[in-house]
């Protein structure tokens, strides 16, 4: 025989308790959030609630309804929406991006999981707040440099440093979906205002400063990746190119890639992200150099 319909719903709200997913002190779905995810009349809503009482796992609280039974931790006084977000680039910095949940925060901060969202909607609003958070780490330059191409290396500095610092911002910046943060577009802003009144139009400005964003973006995209390695395997970087030494010899020796093994091979050569940025940086500030050069002399001839 079936088991009924009341019991069933009174079992998967008891999952969600033992799982943690309702933690003590969290309200449970009402009789009308039940009706609407289940599709059950009022009577067996309340039947289910009933039963989770009679359990012991919930209790009544007045002017908030039916929560979670057990040592219920009451938001500490001073919990803000800053406090939260410092809380989770913390999370963010020291173990990636998947590892921030609203339930994560709440245990480290010591509150129950319904005082966050009192202060914040769920974890793409938290995403957002934490992406303009460390923009903002990077204020304006004190005294602007002279010139539009050290305009832009100054600001594309600044960007390279907030993305070594926080590992997970490139996994967090989308460039097809781009996130409306006021201190990411004050970073945007700069870095227009460095190529404003050179002769270039509009189009161009804006391609130029979003291929500069996304060449940040693309050298960063690998730090995570390798935060979230040596936490697993707490083997670093270096150390794990020398465990591979022998496999990469092996490769080289045996003649299938003669560039490629008279290149790696070369005295002095010295390659990681910062020399990757450096050179890339370069290059595309040549490239920019180039377009700048051709616009101011083609508004030169039209004089």
């Amino acid at each position: 025989m079936d088991r009924p319909v009341h019991l069933r719903i009174a079992d998967e709200l008891r999952d969600r308790i033992t799982d943690g997913d309702l933690a003590p002190g969290d309200r449970v779905p009402s009789t009308r959030e039940i009706i609407r995810e289940w599709g059950v009349a009022m009577a067996t809503a309340t039947k289910a609630l009933g039963r989770l009482r009679e359990d012991g796992l919930t209790r009544a609280v007045p002017g908030v309804g039916t929560v979670v039974a057990g040592p219920v931790r009451r938001a500490a006084q001073d919990l803000t929406r800053q406090r939260i977000v410092r809380q989770a680039i913390g999370v963010a910095d020291r173990e990636g991006l998947a590892a921030v949940s609203m339930r994560r925060l709440a245990a480290d901060l010591d509150v129950s999981a319904m005082s966050l969202y009192r202060h914040v909607a769920g974890k793409d609003e938290l995403v957002l707040l934490m992406t303009d958070a460390v923009h903002g780490e990077e204020p304006p330059a004190g005294q602007v440099p002279r010139g539009w191409r050290p305009q832009l290396e100054l600001e594309v500095r600044q960007l390279w440093r907030v993305h070594l610092r926080h590992p997970w911002l490139a996994q967090a910046v989308s460039l097809t979906r781009p996130q409306f943060v006021p201190h990411g577009m004050a970073h945007t802003e700069r870095l227009l205002r460095a190529l404003d009144g050179l002769g270039l139009d509009a189009g161009t400005m804006l391609h130029a400063v979003v291929a500069l964003v996304n060449f940040i973006r693309g050298n960063a995209v690998s730090l995570e990746a390798e935060l979230q390695a040596r936490t697993e395997t707490g083997v670093t970087e270096d150390e794990w190119m020398s465990e591979h030494e022998g496999e990469l010899g092996e490769l080289l020796s045996s003649g299938a890639y003669p560039t490629l093994a008279k290149v790696v091979t070369a005295p002095g050569l010295d390659l990681d992200l910062d020399s990757v940025f450096e050179f890339g940086l370069r290059r595309q500030l040549d490239g920019l150099a180039v377009l700048v050069a051709r616009a101011q002399a083609g508004r030169r001839s039209g004089d």
